[in-house]
């Protein structure tokens, strides 16, 4: 009987390397949650809904945040609420779709977000990319094109349940 904490040898491999992916995308992800809340107000959901927007030249359809964070389309519309709040998003309606709404960061979004994206990566240098050469990241990026190429069988049916759908794309 094993005392203390298991060992690699003692996990099938499979195994191990799944539960890592997920112990190190929860460990760094409250890691700048944290940090972005105390440096900025940020929750990291908020974060990460800027981030999409930052890197757009113009205004994004508010149904592609909802596809392309890691948040449901509900999470997207009560973030994006909060942000209008505190003036960082703006929304109008979609000169190509009538029934459509775009989001774009405002001029003061624009300068939150490089605040706290100067925050994110601070708090993860010391631990992610300080740590990790560039053959270790490249084989991260390599695990999650692998594994982003399988998102339709990751996909639940429609109706299969809550928070059960991938979220990075």
């Amino acid at each position: 009987m094993t005392r203390g904490k298991l060992t690699q040898a003692e996990m099938p491999p499979a195994d191990h390397a799944f539960y890592g992916l997920v112990w190190a995308g929860t460990v760094l992800t409250e890691r700048v949650d944290r940090a972005l809340n105390k440096a900025h107000g940020l929750p990291v959901s908020w974060f990460e809904v800027m981030l999409w927007l930052a890197s757009q030249k113009d205004p994004v359809p508010a149904s592609v945040l909802g596809n392309s964070t890691m948040l449901s389309r509900s999470q997207v519309s009560r973030v994006l609420d909060a942000l209008q709040e505190r003036g960082l998003v703006v929304r109008t309606p979609s000169d190509r779709d009538a029934r459509s709404i775009e989001v774009a960061l405002t001029t003061e979004g624009r300068e939150l977000f490089e605040q706290a994206d100067a925050t994110r990566r601070s708090c993860l240098a010391p631990v992610f990319t300080e740590v990790l050469d560039e053959g270790d990241l490249e084989a991260l990026r390599t695990v999650w094109r692998k594994l982003k190429e399988h998102k339709a069988e990751l996909t639940p049916p429609p109706g299969a349940g809550r928070g059960a759908r991938t979220r990075a794309e």
